[in-house]
């Protein structure tokens, strides 16, 4: 009878032990999830997808320094749009975390320069224009002025022609390929997805921005803002038809029904995953899909 109780108090100890190893191992990990997230390399991977999808949709000869460059520059572009402030103000908040931030984009510092010295004289004066633009995003150019994320309505319109930049031209530029129709389309619906994306990321943070801000949701409304961003997705879809090359028909298809899906489920409680990881992994998603339909 005492051995079994004995088991019994051993075998609950080593359940509770088990458990407590468990937690912390998931709570490592989604610290590490995290760091991944903040420090901006999932939507550099985003960026690094909608590049590759350009070539593949405009028969581009594959380029790793451009792709290169646009990863690297994500990362760098983003952290400096997120942690410049915090940085330069010296506050000992989170210290440890915001060390690895600029870490992690030094790192990515040195990848894009040795990828930007990699490129055509053309695509690397675009990608300055591309930077001073980030530039004026983040940092406030004249004395007692707010910085352009401040600019009420322009937000969005600014971050989208920033990706149409980096994903589509610089890709074609380097590559000094032809600037025709299927270019200015792509193009289009590259501007089209970025926005309605963005759509979401508003409706998702509408409760904390700035009412300044001007946002779609805050001046339409969620729900006309999610209507705005079905109309935009079927107009993607009509302009997909006039693209010359079809392969990828179907996989574009599939990408709009998920943005729409993403757009439909958007609502101020929903939790910073649903757009920091979910609706940024739409592009990746997107290229996964391609390479899927070149295998089969």
């Amino acid at each position: 009878m005492l051995n079994l109780v004995i088991l019994k108090w051993v075998s609950t100890k080593r359940s509770s032990y088990q458990q407590f190893v468990y937690f912390y191992q998931m709570a490592i990990l989604k610290r590490i999830f995290d760091l991944y997230l903040q420090g901006s390399v999932h939507v550099a991977l985003s960026a690094y997808s909608l590049i590759r999808v350009t070539e593949m949709l405009l028969n581009l000869v594959p380029n790793p320094f451009i792709s290169g460059f646009g990863f690297f520059g994500t990362i760098v572009g983003y952290n400096f749009i997120k942690y410049d402030a915090l940085a330069r103000s010296g506050s000992p908040h989170r210290s440890l975390r915001l060390k690895l931030f600029i870490a992690i984009s030094v790192v990515a510092s040195l990848g894009c320069a040795y990828c930007f010295f990699r490129l055509n004289t053309i695509t690397q004066a675009v990608s300055a224009v591309v930077f001073l633009v980030t530039a004026l995003y983040t940092l406030p150019f004249f004395p007692n002025r707010q910085n352009a994320r401040s600019w009420a309505g322009l937000k969005i319109y600014m971050v989208a022609v920033c990706w149409v930049g980096v994903t589509v031209v610089l890709p074609v530029l380097d590559a000094e390929a032809p600037m025709n129709s299927d270019f200015y389309l792509v193009c289009v619906k590259r501007f089209i997805l970025i926005v309605v994306l963005l759509f979401i990321f508003e409706i998702i943070d509408l409760t904390w921005d700035d009412p300044h801000l001007k946002t779609v949701p805050q001046q339409i409304g969620v729900r006309h803002s999610k209507q705005l961003g079905l109309l935009l997705l079927l107009v993607f879809l009509l302009l997909e038809l006039f693209q010359r090359h079809q392969r990828y028909f179907a996989v574009s298809v599939l990408v709009i029904a998920i943005a729409a899906f993403f757009l439909l489920l958007a609502n101020e409680r929903r939790s910073k995953y649903f757009t920091s990881f979910w609706v940024e992994s739409i592009p990746i998603f997107w290229l996964a899909a391609i390479l899927f339909l070149e295998r089969i």
